[in-house]
């Protein structure tokens, strides 16, 4: 089964990212705008709502399109859980991570879902914005 952008989702994210008009520097240093965008942003840039979405959108779907090129997700929630992980985190930290690594081996959900509440640290820091979005790819990945 093809499993689609929701959106479910994309409120979810938009919650965790807020909305930024201007450019500014993410907690991680990254140049970002909108609901989270990163890539040729610089100091000064605008945008609106509505280009916001879009570009929202635009990540979300290459983000959706490496976790099916994974294979490993039978719900509409693992596919979002999975999404949003990889959108916030970038593909190359999931296929290194003790979380793929269970879903693949097909561990329990509880352990899986104590895999995803461990990925709450910016910079040695723990974030409390990292700590919500965390735990509702947990319960999104249960349901």
């Amino acid at each position: 089964m093809t499993y689609e952008l929701s959106d479910r989702l994309v409120e979810a994210v938009k919650g965790f990212e807020g909305f930024s008009s201007t450019a500014y520097k993410d907690q991680g240093g990254t140049w970002t705008i909108g609901y989270g965008h990163t890539g040729s942003i610089v100091q000064g840039m605008t945008v609106d709502k509505r280009l916001a979405e879009q570009y929202l959108r635009q990540d979300l779907e290459e983000a959706l399109t490496q976790v099916r090129l994974l294979s490993v997700c039978t719900t509409q929630g693992q596919v979002d859980a999975l999404t949003d992980f990889v959108f916030n985190l970038g593909i190359a930290r999931l296929k290194g991570s003790t979380l793929l690594r269970y879903i693949t081996l097909g561990k329990p959900t509880g352990d899986i879902q104590r895999e995803f509440n461990r990925w709450v640290y910016c910079k040695g820091q723990k974030l409390k914005g990292l700590v919500v979005r965390r735990a509702w790819e947990a319960d999104r990945w249960a349901e």
